[in-house]
């Protein structure tokens, strides 16, 4: 079980990181037409959609690799002071009664939206138009990313409600790395445990 939710998580990490290289397409383009509107004088009216296109998949297809990380936004005020198993039952809830139904609605939804943008071939309404069918076809591809993600952190909530504590989750880069700042100054675990104690000590004074 747990090597089929890391193959998930990979997944989901391989499909994020494929997608973010939509940022050097969006950096490029609107550097490339920035150039092109203000010093050569000649804009794209076709630019600013690209743009939005490419900023749309790349909000869309972010969700599957956050939700992965466990990187979305959470009230962790009084979340983190719970036992995992107390953590595990609000998280089912919650993944059950607001989550699978809005993604498998956005994912189905979606998938007619498109459906639909693809009959007419559909397009952007400018002096230049661009094919929108194939964008829209990023909502139900991005939705079905994040549901599949989703049943996984369903699992890892059954999971912890079964053993008492969280499974692992496939690791990615962090911002800041503890224990390699620890060997570059040259501070143990029992220096930390010192000072906290001192700390604790002074402050009771």
């Amino acid at each position: 079980m747990q090597k089929m939710l890391l193959a998930v998580d990979r997944f989901s990490t391989w499909f994020g990181k494929a997608c973010a290289w939509t940022v050097v397409g969006l950096t490029v383009l609107i550097s490339l037409e920035v150039f092109s509107r203000y010093v050569l004088n000649v804009p794209h009216g076709w630019v600013l959609d690209a743009q939005i296109m490419l900023y749309g998949t790349l909000f869309m297809t972010a969700g599957a690799y956050t939700l992965a990380k466990n990187g979305h936004v959470r009230g962790d005020v009084l979340y983190g002071f719970f036992r995992p198993r107390t953590q595990a039952t609000i998280d089912l809830v919650l993944y059950i009664v607001f989550f699978l139904p809005g993604i498998v609605a956005l994912t189905w939804a979606g998938w007619t939206y498109a459906n639909e943008s693809l009959a007419i071939r559909e397009q952007t309404f400018n002096a230049d138009p661009l094919p929108l069918y194939p964008f829209k076809f990023v909502i139900p591809v991005a939705g079905a990313a994040l549901l599949l993600q989703g049943v996984v952190e369903i699992i890892r909530c059954v999971i912890c409600l079964r053993e008492g504590d969280w499974p692992s989750r496939e690791q990615d880069v962090e911002e800041v790395d503890v224990d390699k700042l620890k060997e570059m100054v040259h501070v143990k675990d029992e220096d930390i445990d010192k000072l906290d104690k001192i700390v604790v000590a002074r402050s009771a004074e």
